[in-house]
């Protein structure tokens, strides 16, 4: 799946260049020329990496940041013309993975994002088995028990299983799972929901309120992230 940024900016012109040097370098783009439509759109969709001014209307860069580090960790590179080094500081000092000064060529910029979102990817958890409710899932064995006992699956379910459960807590469309999980292989995106429904009667208790795999209405499916933690801490102790 195609990296998406999420570029917070109140200068149209500014905004619309960095999109399109991102686009072209095969990034999928989304721009909000506030504060609080940028935080709207990461309650929405999914995103790999934010790019964010200081200077907004109404809710700064600050105040983004430190509401955005309340719920997630996607890293974020503040791209601003206030050069002191107290905004350095703070930006860092409340979560900021990255500070740039304006002017910037966007060559530059768009290095700095690919370097980024590799770092992520890199740093991403390496274990293989996640435990969630009754279950416990080793992503490279293939492999699902629910209290010790085997649950068949076959292979595209594990798939998708494995896809949600490791990006847990966040909502993905039917066209982004789709895309994930079936690479434009074969079929159509309504396999997205079939499977899913296949799973829920697999997994849930009630697959008629589903308490793993949860609907996000105008968006797509999420995997419930409080249940993966709450396994996980309990396997821990």
């Amino acid at each position: 799946m195609q990296a998406a940024v999420l570029i917070v900016e109140d200068e149209p012109d500014l905004a619309a260049l960095m999109a399109l040097y991102l686009e072209k370098d095969g990034v999928n783009v989304c721009v909000a020329g506030s504060a609080e439509a940028g935080l709207k759109n990461l309650a929405a969709t999914h995103f790999d990496l934010v790019v964010l001014d200081i200077n907004l209307p109404g809710m700064d860069g600050f105040e983004f940041l430190l509401a955005l580090r309340k719920e997630s960790a996607i890293p974020v590179i503040i791209c601003s013309a206030r050069e002191a080094d107290e905004d350095l500081i703070l930006g860092l000092g409340i979560g900021a993975d990255e500070f740039v000064t304006k002017p910037v060529a966007p060559r530059v910029l768009v290095a700095r994002i690919r370097a980024m979102l590799r770092r992520s990817r890199l740093a991403e958890p390496t274990t293989h088995k996640l435990f969630f409710g009754p279950y416990t899932l080793d992503t490279e064995g293939f492999l699902l028990s629910r209290n010790g006992e085997r649950v068949i699956l076959s292979g595209k379910e594990f798939d998708l299983l494995i896809f949600l459960a490791t990006h847990a807590g966040k909502a993905f469309s039917v066209k982004e799972l789709y895309d994930a999980v079936w690479g434009n292989a074969y079929g159509d995106v309504g396999n997205v929901g079939v499977y899913v429904q296949r799973l829920r009667k697999k997994l849930e208790e009630n697959p008629q309120d589903p308490r793993l795999i949860e609907t996000v209405h105008g968006k797509g499916y999420r995997f419930n992230a409080v249940m993966l933690q709450r396994k996980a801490h309990e396997a821990e102790n």
